[in-house]
């Protein structure tokens, strides 16, 4: 079982950055991939990033290559989104989820989420 608790999201103006985190309870952290999601009014859940299990390797949406970061410290069972130069469309909630040990980019493939963490970006 793992448990997961967002925190960092807030408003910021276009252009400005927010560090999201994602802190996770549980031994089995360091085996899973870890990923982030959002979710905008009237839209789908959509893939954001991912970070395997030792950091070595990131994927990235579209949306956010070269502009967001997905990092990880299994040494305090935490992972971080850097967003920079952040933009109105980027406005959502923001979701971490866990529990496989290969990527998939599909919502539905992950056991556990988080609760979320609002992001406004104000143009």
């Amino acid at each position: 079982q793992v448990q997961l608790a967002e925190s960092g999201g807030g408003l910021v103006q276009a252009g400005g950055s927010l560090r999201l985190s994602c802190a996770a309870s549980g031994r089995t952290f360091s085996s899973y991939f870890m990923v982030w999601f959002r979710q905008a009014p009237g839209k789908e859940r959509e893939f954001v990033a991912a970070v395997s299990s030792s950091g070595g390797n990131q994927y990235y949406a579209d949306s956010a290559k070269g502009r967001f970061t997905i990092s990880r410290d299994n040494a305090k069972n935490t992972v971080y989104l850097q967003m920079n130069s952040l933009r109105p469309e980027d406005t959502a909630i923001y979701y971490c989820a866990t529990g496989r040990t290969a990527f998939v980019r599909s919502a539905g493939e992950y056991a556990y989420w988080g609760q979320g963490t609002q992001v406004t970006v104000s143009s």
